[in-house]
């Protein structure tokens, strides 16, 4: 019987996974220039985790959650995202007693939902996330777009549009919500079934609504930048004025609303069109009441979450021009003989003590097959020894690129590869 990976999930083979870890140094020497510190936490928790964070009424809790009972009858979720479990983390190990804000950010994390399979969107998918506790100012805001456009430049995205909205805070949303409520229901007709279900529960959802006939009759729906109190409406003037200063072109759309209901005031997306439909590659905003929601204090936050799979499709759409060459073994010892592969062990061992990637033959092959394995991985160089080379103390060095070739003492190989 033949084995194959479950239907939303894929292997990262080593020629992707060099792309990756080059992507991911990036992004860590931009967080740790911004003062970020990495935090890592469990993949999965306990459901109300989510269903409290997240939300009950929306389409991650209620229809796209890896949720099971574990063998002591409690509800397990697979995560569907990165923040409730950050939040959990900060309220468990009394992170919000100590100096604010706490910057802190996870990378390539695995996160998990149940949705069909599309460009950039798989039901197992990665992270860089963002999360920024005990800050209030609109500026820290501006900082986090800030980052995540850096990010974007930094691996080769430059051809980038920010769309920003406010979905205000518990003061004036509820009063924004009846409006909404009073003016679908007279077009209830005109909605979907998913939206009819939305409709008393989290309204705000029809306006994100992707269905035709919703995105027509949500055109004309009250917006909310429309009716922010003045405290929600000062922190997005406030965020404008800043993004300004960043030098980042931004365009107000009212209808970003984000799926998670934890979110209050700034939210953002950032867009590229190299991926077709799905062209978010970064979407975020501030989410102050989420930790005391799940039982801590009260500590205003701000984050961003950006899919790996998703980010590393959109460098390679734009010609990959940042990306590196695949790395390639700096040296490859090919020995003749059982006397020759033991001093080859040696040489290797001394190779690599210096800084060096090297390898060696391990399944017997000919000299001949040695090489054409070798111009295969693509190595720099090539030592060869047999009986004669072992004799002398010297190998036989040839450069794979220019077909050079000079003996070299057994001590001086690596020297002279890195004079190379």
């Amino acid at each position: 019987m033949s084995y194959s990976v479950p239907k939303g999930t894929k292997d990262l083979l080593p020629e992707d996974t060099y792309k990756w870890q080059f992507v991911e140094e990036v992004i860590r020497n931009i967080c740790r220039k911004y003062g970020f510190n990495e935090i890592r936490t469990p993949i999965f928790e306990h459901t109300e985790v989510f269903v409290r964070g997240v939300g009950d009424t929306t389409d991650v809790v209620s229809k796209e959650m890896y949720t099971f009972e574990d063998k002591g009858k409690r509800s397990i979720t697979l995560r569907p995202e990165g923040t409730a479990g950050v939040a959990r983390s900060i309220i468990e190990n009394s992170i919000a007693s100590g100096p604010q804000p706490t910057k802190l950010y996870y990378l390539s994390a695995p996160m998990f939902r149940y949705e069909n399979p599309q460009a950039g969107r798989q039901r197992q998918f990665h992270q860089f996330g963002l999360e920024i506790f005990g800050a209030p100012n609109a500026s820290v805001d501006a900082e986090t777009i800030a980052l995540a456009w850096e990010v974007l430049n930094a691996v080769g995205v430059h051809n980038l549009s920010l769309n920003i909205n406010s979905i205000g805070c518990p003061e004036c949303r509820p009063k924004y919500r009846e409006k909404l409520i009073a003016y679908f229901e007279e077009r209830k007709d005109k909605l979907c079934k998913t939206c009819l279900e939305r409709l008393y529960k989290n309204p705000l959802r029809i306006l994100d609504c992707k269905e035709e006939s919703c995105h027509e009759v949500g055109k004309d729906a009250p917006l909310i930048i429309d009716h922010l109190c003045p405290e929600c409406s000062d922190h997005f003037e406030k965020l404008k004025s800043y993004l300004d200063e960043y030098g980042i072109n931004y365009k107000i759309n009212p209808h970003i609303v984000r799926g998670l209901d934890y979110y209050t005031k700034t939210v953002f997306e950032i867009i590229s069109d190299e991926i077709g439909a799905q062209g978010t590659v970064c979407g975020g905003g501030r989410y102050d009441g989420l930790v005391e929601q799940l039982g801590g204090p009260k500590l205003c936050g701000i984050g961003f979450g950006m899919g790996m799979e998703r980010l590393m499709m959109v460098i390679e759409g734009t010609g990959a021009a940042a990306l590196p060459e695949k790395p390639r073994l700096d040296c490859y010892i090919a020995s003749m003989g059982e006397n020759a592969r033991v001093k080859c062990v040696g040489i290797l061992k001394t190779l690599r003590d210096n800084g060096i990637s090297a390898d060696m033959d391990h399944v017997s092959r000919s000299m001949k097959a040695q090489f054409k394995y070798a111009g295969k991985l693509g190595v720099r160089f090539v030592a060869s020894i047999g009986d004669n080379e072992l004799e002398r103390g010297m190998a036989r060095l040839k450069n794979m690129d220019t077909g050079e070739e000079k003996e070299v003492a057994f001590a001086e190989i690596g020297e002279a590869i890195k004079n190379a």
